[in-house]
């Protein structure tokens, strides 16, 4: 069923408009989450809150042209809200080396000296992401939004492992380049 098909169900408050959601992205949102709860469960919860909220925020949203990227930005936040709430560090391990791999790209939002407001650095990654060919936009956006590990994205692009990682360096040294040419000093 079509995107659009999906938003109308839910201005319309129609109960399909969860079965059709589900069907068709459940196991993609699933995924996402269990890589970064760790926890089926947990993972499960949070589809569900997923759904909720979606059926809440539609309307007033209409995201006809870019369901998946909502529902998956919902499910993502929730997600690690779940994680933050849990403080557990062996559950953590997993942001903690994503954190790690971007520390030297990104300021840390607890140092305030380093605080940007948050629509500069919104605009300034959107602008390194457009600027990245869909490849490697697509292997960045895996990693570093989605949390899928490198042998993840190696199985789903046709890459090798060690291609992955290399694009993912490449493309942190071009992030750290294209911030310092925006004037986000580190």
């Amino acid at each position: 069923m079509e995107d659009s098909v999906i938003v109308d169900l839910f201005l319309n408050r129609s109960e399909d408009a969860i079965t059709e959601t589900d069907k068709k992205y459940g196991k993609q949102l699933l995924s996402l989450s269990v890589n970064i709860t760790t926890d089926k469960r947990d993972a499960e919860e949070c589809k569900n809150s997923t759904y909720f909220k979606a059926w809440n925020s539609i309307p007033p949203h209409e995201p006809r042209q870019y369901l998946f990227p909502f529902l998956s930005r919902i499910i993502r936040q929730l997600s690690l809200n779940v994680c933050k709430s849990r403080m557990a560090e062996k559950r953590r391990a997993v942001y903690v080396e994503l954190s790690d791999e971007l520390e030297n790209c990104i300021p840390s939002p607890d140092d305030t000296e380093c605080r940007l407001d948050d629509m500069a650095i919104r605009t300034a990654l959107n602008g390194f992401l457009s600027s990245l060919p869909a490849d490697g936009r697509r292997v960045f956006m895996r990693r570093y939004f989605y949390g899928d590990s490198t042998a993840a994205i190696a199985a789903g692009t046709g890459m090798t492992e060690n291609n992955v990682k290399a694009s993912l360096y490449r493309s942190r040294q071009k992030l750290l380049s294209y911030l310092k040419k925006e004037g986000i000093e580190l």
